[in-house]
């Protein structure tokens, strides 16, 4: 999910394949926060191939996943493996076991977010763990701050990352109120710099050939944001829609309650720094003030 509007009238074609290992297939969900639709993921070499994120259980994905196995030259999914457990990301599991069997399904367990899916029972996967198949390896990296469940993986034969939600091909990624946090959200971007990886394959639009540029890219930005909210503050008290009407002028009104969970985000961890102080219970709602601190 992002929180600017590039994604928006973004088209990708249904099936692509962006490797010898990896072949996507979109999962027919576009909308302003989606973009295109989600990217799901056959992976590997062999008969049978791992399916990274099976998108949210639209009728219409499954025939474009059968097209991707197809161009793929593969005949069935070994095991999916799951980013973290929002709707379009986890929503496809049950369709497409009913399609392919009762394969196993892999994710970092959560019991808060996993709740509502118990019937999939989910395997446990730890950060660092690594799953194989032919061709391919997978080292799951537990990357939290879009969400607590988050993880990236690591594709060890490419050097290449599946980013999810943290790093999306336009665009920047929301860190949702509440169940978000934008201290550990910059953390994993700092450890997924740290990986240096060639390229990112990410949740939502075009593969990134300059996998570390685009790291690079998403912490400047974040820190440009926490500066810019502070410099608002420092012009006087404000809400989170006031700073928004300010940052986001030029995007479209109806995306700015969704901005101001990412402003929120910003607010809370310079608070926590002491920078700024809050006026009120509801960060959407309260006060916002600079402090004297620098």
């Amino acid at each position: 999910m992002a929180d600017a509007p590039v994604l928006l009238g973004m088209e990708l074609p249904d099936t692509d394949v962006w490797s010898e290992r990896v072949t996507v297939a979109l999962g027919q969900n576009p909308g302003a926060f989606t973009g295109p639709g989600t990217n799901t993921y056959l992976i590997g070499r062999g008969v049978k191939r791992l399916l990274l994120d099976p998108g949210e259980g639209r009728a219409a994905y499954l025939p474009v996943l059968e097209a991707a196995l197809e161009r793929a030259e593969c005949e069935g999914i070994e095991a999916i493996v799951l980013t973290h457990a929002h709707p379009d990301h986890i929503g496809g599991v049950r369709s497409v076991r009913e399609r392919f069997g009762r394969v196993p399904v892999f994710k970092f367990l959560h019991a808060e977010c996993d709740a509502g899916y118990e019937d999939l029972d989910l395997q446990p996967l730890a950060d660092g763990e690594r799953i194989e198949t032919t061709g391919a390896t997978l080292r799951g990296l537990h990357t939290p701050g879009h969400a607590r469940d988050h993880l990236c993986f690591v594709l060890e034969e490419e050097r290449a990352l599946f980013s999810g939600d943290n790093v999306l091909g336009v665009g920047t990624t929301v860190i949702p109120l509440g169940s978000g946090d934008l201290g550990a959200y910059m953390a994993s971007l700092e450890r997924l710099l740290a990986e240096a990886p060639r390229c990112i394959y990410p949740a939502h639009g075009p593969k990134i050939e300059d996998g570390v540029g685009k790291l690079r890219e998403y912490i400047a930005h974040r820190n440009q944001r926490e500066a810019q909210v502070r410099a608002e503050l420092e012009r006087g008290p404000r809400d989170a829609m006031g700073i928004v009407r300010v940052l986001y002028e030029a995007y479209p009104a109806t995306l700015h309650p969704v901005a101001a969970q990412s402003v929120c985000q910003h607010l809370l961890k310079l608070e926590r720094e002491g920078r700024v102080r809050c006026d009120g219970k509801d960060p959407l709602e309260a006060t916002w003030r600079a402090t004297t601190e620098a």
